[in-house]
């Protein structure tokens, strides 16, 4: 930990639980790196992540964005390339990118999807995309018909965020940049709880969020009150 980190860390009550107010402006104002740090909410969720029914996968509207430029990858046929590209895809799903990805490990993009014919050539790089969380899923709206790629691709780039629990019960959610406004970060952040609440699992028992954490790329985390 470097000194910038351990000043930032000696300026609030790590054990304490603040309410998401405050913890944001304590988040915001340890966010001093010479970039513009990522703002991210963590949820501890008391689900059993090796039942696939009490797996949480879903999809967020960010009101105010990411504050990040998103590259989308689409997997379309070859009929379809022009068009996809027009409504604002960076990249098609060639055989050339395919093989790119299966065999330099290529990532230079933020989403992807995909129209369900295609699915099956995705399939061939699934273990590369499937942990990343990148793999096309119906479930979260990136595999979809041709006509409705325009408005997903739409919504991605306005700030559609995609996340899932990991390996061990956690979410991962970015919220914005720390440039943003305290009330545009509020503002994400009351979605992307939302989003969380309406996400539980039937078949989850007990309680379902255990903590929630607030931090930024550099800064360190602090602890908000239950919220869900």
């Amino acid at each position: 930990m470097g000194k910038r980190y351990k000043t930032a860390a000696a300026a609030f009550d790590r054990q304490r639980n603040y309410p998401m107010e405050e913890a944001l402006r304590i988040v915001k104002s340890n966010a001093t790196a010479k970039f513009d740090e990522t703002i991210e909410i963590h949820f501890r969720l008391g689900i059993d992540p090796r039942h696939s029914d009490q797996q949480v996968r879903t999809t967020v509207m960010l009101p105010h964005g990411t504050g990040k430029t998103v590259r989308i990858l689409a997997f379309v046929d070859e009929s379809e390339a022009e068009s996809t590209l027009a409504a604002g895809a960076d990249i098609i799903g060639t055989d050339e990118v395919i093989n790119k990805i299966r065999n330099d490990g290529w990532l230079e993009f933020d989403a992807t999807i995909a129209t369900p014919p295609m699915m099956r050539k995705v399939g061939q790089i699934a273990r590369i995309l499937g942990p990343r969380g990148l793999m096309p899923n119906p479930k979260a709206g990136t595999v979809v018909p041709s006509d409705d790629l325009p408005r997903v691709i739409n919504e991605l780039k306005a700030g559609r965020v995609e996340f899932r629990n990991d390996k061990t019960g956690n979410l991962h959610v970015p919220v914005g940049k720390a440039s943003f406004s305290h009330e545009q970060l509020q503002e994400n952040l009351q979605a992307v709880v939302d989003t969380i609440r309406n996400a539980k699992p039937e078949s989850q028992k007990g309680t379902y969020v255990r903590r929630v954490v607030l931090t930024s790329t550099m800064g360190p985390g602090v602890r908000v009150d239950g919220t869900v």
